[in-house]
């Protein structure tokens, strides 16, 4: 990414306010997943769902062809979520202490319980919506949502067949704030 678009994006996350912090009661809650199939390698600690999978944690919702889990030794849950064919992975999680849902998509999504984080890849876009409201949407090769310290970052660098980065794009739709929502 050159230094001019690079700085371009931190302005931009700068001057609008997209800080996008997770429903903080969610990192305590069970994960619950739902599919046709499941696998399990108690071994390795991997369990790989299959058909029509569905993953929640509190608000946190992540839909796919395909999940799988795994689990390190202090108990956190990593995962990978792959689409059904011709379709995207699916994220939605409300953001803390308001009437507002991140929502996302993209071919693969990984999930990293440590670092409390999600990263869509390849596809990516991402969409606020206040109440049912649209406001924004995003959209880039990859999307990282921090969800400890409410940032997202996204890369429009898409990579052709020999490697080398095309014309890859940030793409971006901001709705102005509502004055009206702004006020305590």
């Amino acid at each position: 990414m050159t230094s001019f678009a690079s700085f371009s994006i931190v302005l931009l996350m700068a001057i609008v306010p997209v800080a996008a912090s997770a429903e903080k009661a969610d990192r305590e809650k069970p994960t619950n997943i739902e599919a046709d199939s499941l696998v399990h390698d108690e071994l390795k600690q991997v369990s790989i769902f299959t058909g029509r999978a569905v993953l929640t944690r509190g608000t946190m919702v992540m839909r796919g062809a395909r999940i799988e889990m795994r689990e390190d030794a202090d108990g956190y849950q990593f995962g990978v979520i792959f689409p059904e064919p011709n379709t995207r992975a699916f994220f939605r999680q409300k953001r803390e202490g308001n009437d507002e849902f991140m929502e996302g998509e993209a071919l693969r999504i990984e999930f990293d319980g440590k670092a409390d984080r999600v990263k869509l890849i390849d596809s990516a876009e991402v969409r606020r919506y206040r109440g049912p409201v649209l406001n924004d949407t995003m959209s880039g090769k990859l999307i990282i949502y921090e969800n400890l310290t409410d940032v997202f970052s996204i890369d429009g660098q898409r990579t052709t067949e020999g490697g080398k980065a095309g014309t890859g794009r940030v793409k971006a739709v901001l709705a102005p704030r509502s004055k009206t929502l702004d006020k305590p």
